[in-house]
């Protein structure tokens, strides 16, 4: 093996890929002709096992609006309670304020 040329290797390469896949289509076939037996032996469709009908999409989080909590009554701005407090409401609540005075 120390004596092999990197073409022979190539070729050895080359050889086993093609062995590979002679044996992976020939795997195929035989689980094809495995699933058409049954489903002929059992009388199904494709549609019975759903075969054409694509993945139902993944649910995603909801990342909707949310409803305001909190309200400025001088400008009518409203905030959610998530994220950082609006500049109203910080100075609002820094002269005293309470959260319970702008909640909705």
């Amino acid at each position: 093996m120390a004596q092999d040329t990197l073409s022979e290797l190539l070729a050895q390469k080359a050889a086993l890929e093609k062995q590979i896949a002679e044996f992976q289509r020939n795997q195929r076939s035989e689980a094809i002709n495995k699933v058409k037996a049954l489903m002929a032996e059992y009388g199904l469709t494709m549609a019975d096992i759903g075969a054409g009908k694509p993945a139902p999409a993944p649910k995603r989080a909801g990342t909707g609006k949310v409803a305001a909590k909190y309200r400025n009554p001088a400008t009518g701005d409203t905030w959610s309670g998530r994220g950082l407090k609006p500049k109203w409401l910080a100075s609002a609540l820094a002269n005293g304020a309470s959260l319970a005075d702008f909640a909705l």
